[in-house]
């Protein structure tokens, strides 16, 4: 079980994109990888391959290591820790290290 999701908000703490915030599009759980919108853009040459489509050299976002995100925690305005914590229903949820809000 991983602790970043499917639309959370994240921050690079790594590599030429340190620092950067963007919302999780995809993850992907065998390859230990993430796609985030705006983050690791790689440059593709692109052909037309309809009238409508532009052609040429594009950008766009190439999964990166989860090891190198971090979840942007609203309440504490930074980004922190994630741990796990049993809720009074018996269910399993996301928590704040610092703060201990529930993400």
């Amino acid at each position: 079980m991983f602790k970043i999701k499917r639309n959370d908000i994240v921050q690079v703490t790594k590599g030429k994109d340190a620092g950067k915030k963007g919302k999780v599009l995809k993850v992907f759980c065998a390859k230990n990888r993430a796609l985030v919108e705006g983050i690791n853009l790689v440059k593709k040459h692109r052909r037309q391959t309809r009238q409508d489509q532009q052609a040429g050299i594009v950008s766009i976002e190439s999964p990166i290591a989860i090891a190198n995100l971090l979840p942007f925690c609203s309440r504490c305005s930074g980004p922190n820790r994630v741990g796990f914590k049993a809720l009074a229903d018996g269910t399993k949820a996301r928590v704040c290290r610092s703060c201990k809000e529930v993400i």
